[in-house]
């Protein structure tokens, strides 16, 4: 019995010899698997922390750089500095153009009196001095407009009955004067068209571009605080396009207190020429009065 037990084993362990031998893929698949070298794993990215506030506005304060032009400056302002800045600009043009048309109203002015002052230097009469003074040609000049109105009042006198020679020779001149010195009275505010505007924008241009500033400076400060940071590529931006309200304010004003002041000269001159000529005028119709014509 013994015996057949260990012929039975001595068989099963022949037959599994076998078996092993006859399968070699079998002996590999049986075989442990090597074990894998370990694969290294990529390291997580890591992800930049995101800047701060004040990076964040460094950072745009730095896209300027190189390209901070005037155009630029002034897109970027606040509304109401670009308000300030757009009336300045506004102002500015006005006072260019005012002085275009004064220089072209002073040029035919002084050509419009020297050609009727040599017309009117060549009358005999106080009725020719009537008929150069009323006539087309002299239409609207200040001169003429006073020898209109002074041989007018004398016309007048004799159309009234009145006595214009001899012992009333003086009482006519005297009404002649008054009707002169109300054509007079009126010149200066004639020739001082546009100079108010003038005197305005050269006294508060200044300070109006300085409220743009200051606005401006304002609204820097605020982003300065917001930011906390005092980087000057942050603040410089802010800061620039409020100094070009003051820069315009500026650039408006210093031009119309010179225009103001040119023109107020000339105002000035042409009045003397006018008081000059109320002289000669006096004298010519006195002269014509006491020669009885």
């Amino acid at each position: 019995m013994l015996e057949m037990k260990k012929t039975n084993l001595l068989l099963a362990l022949a037959g599994v010899a076998v078996l092993v031998a006859g399968s070699p893929a079998l002996a590999q698949d049986a075989a442990p698997a090597p074990a894998e070298a370990p694969v290294a794993e990529a390291p997580a990215t890591t992800e930049a922390p995101a800047p701060a506030p004040a990076e964040e506005a460094a950072e745009e304060g730095a896209g300027h750089h190189g390209e901070l032009t005037v155009a630029r400056m002034f897109l970027d302002s606040d509304a109401v500095v670009q308000s300030v800045m757009i009336g300045l600009v506004l102002a500015s043009i006005i006072s260019w153009t005012l002085l275009v048309i004064k220089l072209f109203e002073f040029a035919s002015l002084n050509r419009g009196t020297d050609r009727f002052l040599e017309a009117f230097r060549g009358t005999r009469t106080i009725a020719d001095m009537r008929r150069v003074a009323i006539s087309d040609e002299f239409d609207g000049n200040p001169l003429a407009d006073m020898a209109a109105a002074a041989t007018e009042e004398v016309e007048l006198s004799r159309q009234a009955g009145l006595a214009v020679t001899g012992e009333h020779r003086e009482t006519t001149i005297n009404r002649a004067q008054i009707a002169v010195a109300a054509v007079q009275s009126g010149l200066a505010k004639r020739l001082s068209g546009g100079q108010q505007f003038l005197a305005s924008l050269g006294s508060g241009g200044p300070f109006i571009g300085l409220f743009g500033t200051v606005y401006g400076i304002m609204n820097s400060f605020i982003g300065i605080a917001n930011t906390n940071t005092t980087n000057l590529a942050v603040v410089a931006p802010g800061i620039a396009e409020a100094l070009l309200a003051t820069g315009l304010g500026l650039f408006a004003a210093i031009p119309s207190v010179m225009f103001y002041n040119y023109f107020q000269t000339r105002i000035a001159a042409y009045g003397v020429r006018s008081d000059g000529f109320n002289a000669e005028l006096m004298n010519a119709i006195s002269r014509q009065l006491d020669k009885g014509a």
